[in-house]
């Protein structure tokens, strides 16, 4: 009767206090006008929720197991009173991708709950989409007892302390909560990792079963808020005027825009013209620059465009902004052939740094940048320029040809479907084209579909295209959808999908009706891993184990799940057109199957125009990187 007397007193409590808040508008709130003691004495697991609210996290993402039952039941009060809000979800990795695509999309920071063990694994799995792509999420996992009074059901089994510390570590940063007075710690290394202004990354908060329903002497006033901190750029304006220099005294130049430069597009468009540049794109920075503009030259790399690589391989000078210079990005490093100096705007020190010979301005992005454009306008750097950019504009024309053959080209008769399909190409044309006619927001997923996507889209801000290529997480963009459901400002999106990748996490079509989601799953459905199968015929002239023979109806699966409307998308542009405002006008998930084209037709792809350190081309790539200085 005593432990159920307290633990009455314990809901109670909580109650109180999650009430108080919900009065109040905040803790600060309730705390100042008296609704609340600055002092409490709570438990770890309700000092977590608090501790998080004060940061602005308010919404969790959770799988609930025997290792987080004590969190689950604080979320439980929270919630009722209207402080909290909790998403079940049905597994961990698509959970880990939502609110991934939560923060990457609109801002929100949530917190993904699991148990321990296998749960906890493939949230940290997913996790790696966080990581990859500089996004800030808080995962809270289950883990052992402190008392090691035995293994604990589904811990790692082996005679070592703190293993899932040590795995979470590895992928970001990591605390085990092993005391709760550690609380103020953790949550204040916890902050400036989710909202790093340049690095940030999902941050492991892991609870044992035995310290969440711990006492803990709990300071509302002292718990971290989240960290305001200010835009950095070079403290003198020598290595600026440095920059300048090269600039204007070079005729060609090319400015590498990377995933850091989302959001920075004002910023990006002022030094490009300032400096007379050309641009070249990162497959996660379509937008930065509209598309239209004369400097923008597409996106370069190791599958790339015509106008891309070029810029990329004639450029004297570098100017790189905000980039990780990963092998899709600079065609393994190799991508420069000309470059003599590179300036790198960059918030980390070693991205700044990773070429040689390198002005490194290390800052904020825009701050930097509008500086620098500043000192070119008035040296009007862009001077001189006109046959470079008139060169690269020639090479975007003849890219623009190059694509439209591809979207224009007829259906193609295809050896599984026994009849003529759309291609790949095509097919994503039609659907990015109706995504930016109805305004929505465009989700890709691993494979052909993501590489292809990226080279198609036609955006003219951030924002309108999330593809997931730092990790290249089959099963990403499906998921993602239920961002849209959590979000307070919900945004209509479509997620494109090939086949692979969609039966990687299909249950979004379960979670996407259960939350309401509004938006759009396209299956682009070739019944194979087309990149991977090209890769393969490129390399050694034959695919391997990269299809299946198993037909699938997608229109009968996805719409067995009450509440999606599921449609065939058709064989021709005609069809698949009316079958996307058909899925568009239902009022939540809508699922569109499209089965395209797979096989060796000229059409049938937008290629790849640079170099990439895999299989057999390595030796290739390996022999020029290790000739280059830069």
């Amino acid at each position: 009767m005593t432990e159920a007397r307290t633990e009455v007193g314990r809901t109670a409590a909580m109650r109180g206090r999650a009430r108080a808040i919900r009065a109040a508008g905040g803790i600060d709130a309730a705390v100042a006008g008296g609704a609340l003691p600055k002092m409490i004495d709570t438990t770890l697991s309700e000092g977590l929720v608090l501790g998080l609210l004060r940061q602005g996290v308010s919404k969790y993402l959770a799988i609930f197991g025997h290792g987080s039952t004590d969190l689950g039941e604080v979320l439980r009060i929270y919630e009722e009173e209207g402080v909290t809000r909790t998403f079940s979800c049905r597994n961990e990795v698509a959970m880990a991708h939502a609110a991934t695509a939560l923060r990457w999309q609109y801002g929100e920071v949530p917190a993904v709950v699991t148990s321990i063990g296998p749960g906890a694994m493939q949230a940290m799995a997913g996790a790696l989409a966080a990581a990859s792509n500089g996004v800030g999420v808080y995962h809270i996992y289950g883990d052992e007892t402190t008392f090691g009074e035995g293994y604990n059901m589904q811990q790692v089994p082996k005679e070592e302390q703190g293993l899932f510390g040590q795995m979470t570590a590895i992928m970001g940063r990591s605390y085990v909560l092993h005391t709760p007075e550690a609380l103020r710690d953790a949550l204040r290394r916890g902050a400036l990792t989710v909202n790093h202004p340049y690095r940030a990354g999902p941050f492991f908060l892991l609870l044992p079963l035995n310290t969440q329903p711990a006492h803990l002497a709990l300071n509302l006033a002292a718990l971290p808020e989240r960290p305001s901190l200010p835009a950095l750029a070079p403290a003198t304006e020598v290595s600026i005027e440095e920059a300048a220099t090269l600039i204007a005294t070079t005729g060609k130049v090319a400015i590498k825009a990377g995933g850091g430069t989302r959001g920075h597009d004002a910023a990006v468009r002022k030094l490009a013209e300032a400096a007379g540049a050309a641009v070249v794109l990162s497959p996660g920075s379509t937008g930065v620059l509209p598309d239209a503009h004369l400097q923008n030259m597409h996106v370069g790399g190791s599958k790339g465009s015509i106008s891309g690589n070029y810029a990329m391989a004639d450029a004297e000078v570098l100017v790189v902004m905000g980039s990780r210079a990963v092998c899709q990005a600079d065609c393994s490093g190799i991508g420069y052939k000309n470059a003599r100096h590179v300036i790198n705007i960059n918030g980390d020190f070693a991205d700044a740094t990773h070429y040689n010979r390198t002005t490194a301005l290390v800052g904020d992005i825009s701050v930097v940048a509008n500086r620098l454009a500043e000192g070119l306008e008035a040296a009007k750097a862009n001077a001189g320029k006109r046959e470079w950019l008139d060169a690269c504009a020639a090479k975007k024309a003849e890219w623009a040809a190059y694509k439209r053959a591809r979207f224009t080209a007829d259906p193609v008769c295809d050896p599984v479907w026994q009849r003529p399909a759309l291609t790949q190409p095509a097919a994503i044309k039609i659907v990015a084209d109706f995504a930016r006619k109805i305004g929505a927001a465009k989700f890709f997923d691993a494979g052909d579909v993501q590489a292809n996507g990226f080279q198609i889209v036609e955006d003219d801000r951030t924002g309108d295209t999330f593809t997931e290529s730092g990790a290249s997480y089959m099963g990403f963009a499906a998921s993602a959808l239920l961002a849209s459901a959590i979000a307070d400002k919900p945004r209509y999106s479509i997620a494109f999908t090939g086949d692979g990748s969609f039966m990687m996490n299909p249950q979004i079509l379960i979670d996407g009706v259960e939350h309401e989601v509004r938006g759009m799953i396209v299956i682009f459905d070739n019944r194979r891993m087309a990149a991977i199968t090209g890769l393969q015929m490129a390399q050694y002239g034959a695919g391997f184990r990269t299809n299946d023979g198993v037909a699938v109806d997608y229109v009968r699966l996805a719409g067995a799940v009450a509440g999606v409307h599921a449609v065939h998308g058709g064989w021709t542009a005609d069809e698949l057109g009316s079958a996307l405002q058909a899925a568009h006008a239902h009022s939540g998930l809508s699922v569109v199957h499209v089965p395209v084209y797979a096989g060796d037709h000229e059409l049938a792809s937008l290629g790849a125009w640079g170099q990439w350190n895999v299989g057999n081309w390595c030796a290739g790539v390996e022999r020029i990187w290790l000739e280059q200085d830069l």
